[in-house]
């Protein structure tokens, strides 16, 4: 069908997204429903790719397979927040939002945001008149999804068992993936959506390169602002007076799984430098548990060297 309203579909999918967030900000504001919100983002994923594909009306290969993998992560992540949700009941993040409309508004801004930027490669892709042959770039792209899905889903599973069971209460998630990394959903949703920018790389020309700006921007969200310094933060809070807690954290990979025994050895400048073991994760553990924390960080380092 071609072109509407610019030739790479940009102004087209953030309108749409502005739109469907806006319609799902009304409902949360006026009912103060929040039930929705990781639902009304993953679903948002969906439509953009499936619009995009549609409305070019290529369906080139690449396309066919990139759109699929969207709408597969999409609907995999979107109904298992929302059963979730509803299973648990209030979602805490909007306990001091629910009064405060300007916070709330941001929120959903920023989930506009969110979507329209993580999406890029897939816009463009779907955009594109480009069709080169599939490339090794398109297979190693795939595998990376591939291995970022089975690990995100795995972990979201195997927490949730983990805090459904009555013996657990009051407890941090260290079992499964959880034993090899304190966050490996996020690490499994970074690997896809950097999969996702590799095996669109065959398509890309110019300035369509800034499309990596999406897994970029994704990965910095999670490393710095939404992700990890939230969860680190809460976990911090309840559990950072628990031995047990912050001996899990010193030699447990914040990000990429690795074993502990492995990790907790490793010299601390290399877990900062490589590992993402920022500062900025501990900075809430109590005066007593921080002096132990960097007390036997330091010890692993100085065995590591």
């Amino acid at each position: 069908m071609g072109t509407v309203i610019d030739s790479h579909f940009l102004a087209l999918t953030a309108i749409v997204t502005v739109g469907y967030q806006l319609a799902f900000f009304v409902v949360t504001a006026l009912l103060k429903f929040d039930k929705v919100t990781d639902f009304a983002g993953s679903t948002n994923f969906i439509i953009l790719a499936i619009l995009t594909l549609v409305l070019k009306g290529a369906w080139y290969f690449r396309q066919l397979v990139l759109s699929l993998l969207v709408v597969i992560w999409g609907l995999r992540l979107g109904l298992f927040l929302l059963m979730r949700i509803l299973q648990w009941g209030e979602d805490r993040r909007f306990d001091e939002m629910r009064a405060n409309l300007g916070k709330l508004a941001v929120f959903w801004i920023f989930q506009a945001v969110w979507v329209w930027t993580v999406s890029l490669p897939v816009t463009i892709v779907n955009a594109s008149d480009n069709n080169p042959s599939i490339q090794a770039a398109d297979i190693i792209g795939w595998i990376m999804w591939s291995i970022g899905l089975a690990v995100e889903a795995t972990a979201d599973q195997q927490k949730l068992a983990f805090k459904n069971s009555p013996g657990n209460r009051g407890k941090w998630s260290d079992v499964g993936l959880w034993k090899y990394s304190r966050h490996p959903n996020y690490f499994g949703e970074i690997l896809l959506w950097w999969g996702i920018f590799v095996s669109a790389t065959p398509v890309l020309e110019d300035a369509e390169w800034l499309v990596v700006f999406g897994p970029v921007f994704l990965t910095l969200l999670l490393l710095f602002v939404s992700g990890i310094p939230l969860l680190e933060d809460s976990a911090d809070k309840k559990f950072g007076n628990v031995a047990e807690y912050r001996s899990y954290k010193r030699v447990t990979s914040p990000l990429i799984p690795l074993p502990p025994v492995l990790y907790g050895n490793l010299p601390l400048w290399f877990k900062k430098f490589f590992l993402f073991e920022f500062p900025l994760y501990s900075t809430n553990l109590s005066r007593e548990g921080l002096v132990w924390y960097r007390t036997s960080q330091q010890q692993g380092s100085d065995k590591g060297d």
